[in-house]
């Protein structure tokens, strides 16, 4: 063989060393890749072919009230877990499931129009607990809600497509109460034929609940919220009610009506009540005479004024080109500033807010924390005071009596009356108390704003004096809070564009060293005094028995 010949060999030889070389490196990275970097991943995919995922618990963390008493994942339903590739095709098999579940054969049709590989159905009835079927599995699956919408537009509700917060303090804090998807999931082991095979593999991932941050407690005390809601729905009242501590500015009941249906959004959608809107936080409304508070604290702030200064109630004021007509149609004659103010008397306010000014005034409603947000954690309107030009000439009328382009929001007036019961101290207003692990331990304090002055406490108990005179002989004489310690208030009646009548009291008891403020709002609910202050005696009588126990 020439020299020629041996070098075409050894260069076929080395191309081809160098070629397998080359795939054996391309297969040994294939093999590093599938078996080591998607090692896990193929695996939990081809071990996915021998299980059947169920759901058996929201992969959320749960809400609970001031008490640590849980308010998500309460309440559990008997369910079934159908394997539709195993049933589909066996008669047998679907009629041993409608005579064991009492299902009727609109629920066998929906079996099997379903596109569902689990097909997933509450049981309504009673059955044996050793109850097995090929193809079906029967477990306790906790619910999101217990269906008893207590607190719902707090709470809010989830987009469970996507275990997603949509509303509320689901939505506010879905950072913290999202869970891995696969807490909550049961993985049940089946055959190559997908049926059921017991006792292997019949495993729940759920987080370990004492060592897992992903819960939130809040300051609302549940029995209180109940009392709440119970009057409100007794009433028939659509509108919102808050109670807060006034020492701590946590808010112990906030709700709002209509309802809202946490298990069926949709069953809402139709409705022209603003359901969606928590209406104690993101509606601002027209506060009526709720705003002479302010109309008399400006008064006072500026020694304009004196309580027992008198003045003329002719039954309406002539601003000019219009004329406003007093809450009495004959006029309230000779009366003291203070008889005003427990009479809710329109004539004489306007002739106190010409006095004062149209801008003092508004000072003073910024002071008491009006056109501001209260919280900083759920969604809130901020509402609207008069600006510019809205304050020039006869506006004055309007803005004397809290009507025209002044809007508030129940939480605001909640702060004004707040910032009155602690005698000039503003507390920051709050609804949600801490974050906490799954079984409700505490992890970390939600910080608040340091409580500051924002009034004298001189001016706080002349207006507290006026307040007081509301129940004693005003608006709102007709109620019998003696066996609570007495009470202190303002009631309002308010026109919307509608030319309907909107009805508020907020107050608070006892009259002594306050313990509680309430804010009723009822839209176009009419008389504040007749309308809401009965609703309001009834929470204060309801919590102070709560307290009693």
């Amino acid at each position: 063989m020439d020299k020629k010949t041996r070098n075409k060999i050894y260069n076929r030889a080395i191309k081809i060393a160098t070629i397998s070389f080359m795939v054996f490196i391309a297969l040994s990275m294939r093999l590093f890749w599938i078996q080591v970097v998607k090692g896990q991943e193929y695996g939990l995919e081809a071990e996915k072919q021998q299980v059947k995922e169920i759901r058996v618990a929201p992969a959320r963390g749960n809400i609970f009230d001031r008490n640590n008493v849980q308010l998500t994942n309460n309440k559990t339903e008997k369910t079934i877990y159908i394997l539709k590739d195993v049933v589909l095709n066996d008669n047998k098999i679907l009629e041993s499931i409608k005579e064991t579940f009492y299902f009727s054969e609109k629920d066998i049709e929906a079996i099997k129009k379903s596109n569902s590989r689990v097909i997933e159905m509450p049981i309504s009835r009673e059955i044996e607990d050793n109850t097995i079927i090929r193809g079906v599995i029967v477990e306790d699956r906790i619910l999101r809600y217990d269906g008893n919408n207590l607190l719902s537009h707090v709470i809010g509700y989830i987009k469970r497509s996507e275990n997603a917060g949509e509303y509320g303090i689901e939505k506010e804090y879905d950072n913290i109460l999202k869970m891995n998807n696969n807490s909550g999931i049961k993985y049940i082991a089946v055959d190559g034929k997908q049926r059921v095979i017991p006792g292997i593999k019949d495993t729940e991932v759920i987080s370990d609940k004492k060592s897992i941050t992903n819960s939130i407690k809040l300051t609302v005390d549940i029995n209180m919220q109940k009392e709440v809601e119970r009057i409100l729905d007794a009433k028939k009242a659509n509108g919102a009610v808050i109670v807060t501590d006034v020492s701590t500015g946590d808010v112990l009941a906030m709700a709002s009506r209509p309802n809202l249906n946490q298990n069926d959004i949709g069953a809402n959608f139709d409705s022209n009540n603003m359901d969606f809107y928590n209406k104690a936080i993101e509606v601002a409304y027209p506060p009526g005479s709720i705003f002479k508070i302010v109309v008399m604290m400006a008064a006072l702030e500026e020694n304009i004024i004196d309580l027992d200064d008198t003045y003329t109630c002719l039954g309406y004021e002539d601003l000019g080109s219009f004329q406003i007509k007093c809450n009495k149609e004959d006029g309230h004659g000779e009366i003291t500033a203070y008889e005003a103010f427990s009479e809710s008397c329109n004539s004489v306010f306007i002739q106190i807010g010409k006095k004062v000014g149209a801008k003092k005034i508004i000072e003073m409603a910024k002071k008491l924390g009006f056109e501001r947000k209260v919280q900083n954690i759920l969604l809130e309107s901020p509402g609207n005071l008069p600006k510019n030009d809205e304050l020039l000439g006869p506006a004055i009328g309007n803005i004397s009596i809290g009507q025209h382009n002044i809007e508030a929001t129940p939480i605001q007036v909640t702060n004004m009356m707040m910032i009155i019961a602690n005698e000039g101290i503003k507390k920051d207003i709050g609804i949600v108390d801490s974050i906490v692990t799954e079984d409700g331990r505490f992890v970390k304090k939600i910080i608040r704003e340091e409580e500051k002055r924002v009034l004298s406490a001189s001016l706080c108990k002349q207006i507290k004096y006026c307040l007081e005179s509301v129940i004693d002989s005003g608006t709102a004489k007709n109620t019998n809070l003696s066996n609570v310690g007495g009470a202190a208030g303002k009631t309002g009646s308010a026109e919307n564009s509608k030319e309907n009548t909107h009805a508020w009291f907020s107050g608070y008891f006892p009259k002594e060293n306050p313990k509680y403020v309430i804010t009723v709002f009822v839209e176009e609910g009419g008389s504040g005094g007749k309308i809401a202050v009965p609703i309001f005696e009834e929470i204060a009588k309801s919590i102070y028995a709560i307290n009693l126990k």
